[in-house]
């Protein structure tokens, strides 16, 4: 696949114009679709240069660069505006099937059937999406981690229609990008990272609920234990470092004393009937002050920059 390949990008949240930053680093035109309130949410060129600026200060790339990735990124109001231009379209909208059905089927009539469409969706089934679309072999999921233009890892869905050439020329295109894709070969719900992230927060969860450690505590054991390992030895090489045996006996004796439920937490559920929802509102599972929330979001970009350097994965 053409290194340069044209780029759009359906909807202008922090995803999608992650994304947009991302392809126009490496030197691809790109255009953002606007949709609904997202004009009117933000400053969406305000959004990507400040990320450009956090990166620059950082040294991750050189100020004199931002005006020029800048300006291969433009934004449109309508998707018949950019049908003769995009070779890949990414969509980054509401997280709603029906909503994300009407798009897709809108976007197959009117791209050539060459171009790609891709979707971002964390939750929801690539082949659901793809029910109401004539040429289902061309819509594929391509699922980022947040945020898209610094997490390396991009799950690169099938579904029981796209064909092997849109799955390679898309996996091709985001290695190409400096991203890491993984090919999910099987269209499951939470596809595969989520599904392991999730079954994690289920554990915190319950550990919280049963007063075993406080929340902090549940983070820093995280933080400071086996979360620094992850990086450099995941799972199956720790087992298999471990000794399947050892694996198995810890199993036999630990699993019937993990959460198992099939529900969310009542913690969550307690949480969020008291308006209690993180960030947004101040308090979640901890307080959080609005210096604290700035803080945090900075720590975040700036320990994820760092974690990538020094595992050579930027």
């Amino acid at each position: 696949m053409d290194l340069k390949k044209r780029v759009a990008v359906l909807g202008a949240g922090k995803m999608g114009l992650g994304i947009a930053q991302l392809f126009a680093s490496k030197g691809h035109q790109v255009k953002v679709i606007y949709v609904y309130d997202d004009k009117t949410r933000y400053d969406a060129k305000a959004v990507l240069t400040e990320n450009l600026q956090v990166l620059a200060e950082n040294e991750v790339l050189k100020a004199e660069e931002i005006p020029q990735i800048l300006q291969r990124i433009s934004f449109v109001d309508a998707i018949e505006e950019v049908s003769d231009f995009a070779d890949i379209v990414f969509e980054c909208i509401i997280e709603k099937l029906e909503i994300k059905q009407e798009y897709f089927a809108r976007m197959d009539q009117i791209f050539p059937v060459e171009t790609i469409l891709a979707t971002n969706t964390s939750a929801i089934g690539i082949t659901e999406i793809a029910e109401k679309s004539v040429h289902r072999e061309r819509i594929i999921g391509t699922h980022y981690w947040n945020p898209a233009y610094l997490v390396p890892l991009v799950e690169v869905i099938k579904t029981k229609y796209v064909s092997d050439q849109i799955v390679q020329d898309t996996y091709d295109l985001l290695k190409q990008a400096g991203k890491k894709p993984v090919i999910v070969k099987k269209d499951v719900p939470g596809f595969l990272a989520n599904r392991m992230q999730h079954a994690l927060f289920r554990e915190a969860l319950s550990i919280i609920e049963q007063d075993i450690a406080d929340p902090a505590a549940v983070d820093d054991a995280i933080k400071y234990g086996f979360g620094m390992r992850l990086g450099i030895c995941a799972p199956v090489e720790v087992m298999d470092m471990g000794g399947l045996d050892l694996t198995y006996n810890i199993h036999k004796y630990l699993f019937p004393h993990l959460e198992n439920s099939t529900e969310p937490s009542k913690l969550l559920t307690e949480r969020i009937e008291r308006g209690d929802l993180g960030f947004k509102t101040g308090q979640g599972l901890e307080a959080w002050s609005e210096e604290e929330v700035k803080s945090a979001n900075k720590e975040l970009t700036e320990g994820l920059i760092k974690v990538a350097r020094a595992l050579g994965r930027l």
